[in-house]
């Protein structure tokens, strides 16, 4: 018999049961033959530090977080990178070693990663974005498209307070437009991203005026549930470059996945595949 520590890592969340990561995270070890484990934990906010404090004790190598403690976990980390420290937020945590806990934010590398490879053409110098929505989600793209170089991003969302609030953060570049003429911006952009959970699976739809989208424009939404939202449709009717939010929630996952069991997962056709079973 072997005295060889299995890895074990997971996804904590209230509620969690309708995460995909499990799935994902299974697959890889699998196909890798990786001798590890993934598993979904509910955890109540009151519970979570304890329980994050725990799970190193019991062979845990990391976690991914997601709502609502996203935000509630850089409380808890010993060190936080400078990407969740500009996020406000973390959605991976890598249990070191020496016993320490650091939080990272792999959010907005997802979102890039998954755009540049749906969308291998677009070039992020080549015109301004239009981003719908000012969530948590948001900061991760406003912050990975401003890296890119892309010079300007047209922000809207219904409530302009919260708009406004990330062009403070985030500076110049950004240009907030008010939510009823979130059809303009879209006309005026070369790039086209919904961060909204409007056109969801049990959420109202995007009603926002598509008819300024056209061939030259590519076109994402974060939503992955539907994979196909009224957005992609639409964009994809009219012969937008069109690239669905699944990618983003893939891509998110590897560099956890790396730092935890050593070696670096591909997000191919085979991966997709496995997550919509």
């Amino acid at each position: 018999m072997s005295d060889k520590k299995i890895p074990l890592a997971g996804v904590i969340g209230c509620p969690v049961a309708h995460s995909k990561s499990p799935q994902l995270q299974t697959h890889w070890l699998t196909t890798l033959g990786i001798a590890g484990h993934y598993v979904p934990m509910h955890v109540e906010a009151e519970d979570l530090e304890t329980v994050i404090r725990t799970l190193p004790k019991a062979g845990f190598v990391g976690a991914n977080v997601t709502i609502p403690h996203k935000e509630a976990v850089m409380e808890i980390a010993d060190k936080i990178t400078d990407r969740a420290k500009l996020m406000g937020a973390a959605n991976t945590l890598i249990f070191r070693p020496d016993g320490s806990i650091m939080a990272d934010n792999t959010d907005g590398y997802g979102f890039i990663t998954n755009l540049h490879q749906g969308a291998p053409n677009w070039n992020p110098g080549s015109g301004p974005a239009a981003v719908l929505g000012a969530g948590g989600a948001c900061r991760a793209v406003i912050a990975s498209l401003l890296e890119a170089g892309i010079p300007e991003i047209m922000l809207t969302n219904r409530t302009q307070e919260r708009a406004e609030k990330l062009r403070k953060e985030f500076g110049k570049k950004i240009k907030v437009v008010e939510w009823l003429h979130a059809g303009n911006i879209i006309e005026d952009a070369k790039l086209v991203v919904n961060t909204t959970s409007l056109g969801m699976e049990g959420k109202p739809r995007l009603r926002v005026p598509l008819d300024g989208l056209a061939p030259d424009k590519v076109v994402t939404d974060l939503i992955y549930t539907p994979l196909k939202t009224h957005l992609i449709k639409t964009a994809e009717e009219v012969g937008c470059t069109v690239v669905d939010g699944l990618g983003m929630l893939l891509h998110q996952a590897v560099p956890g996945f790396e730092r935890w069991f050593g070696q670096r997962p591909e997000v191919d056709d085979e991966t997709r595949a496995a997550v919509l079973k």
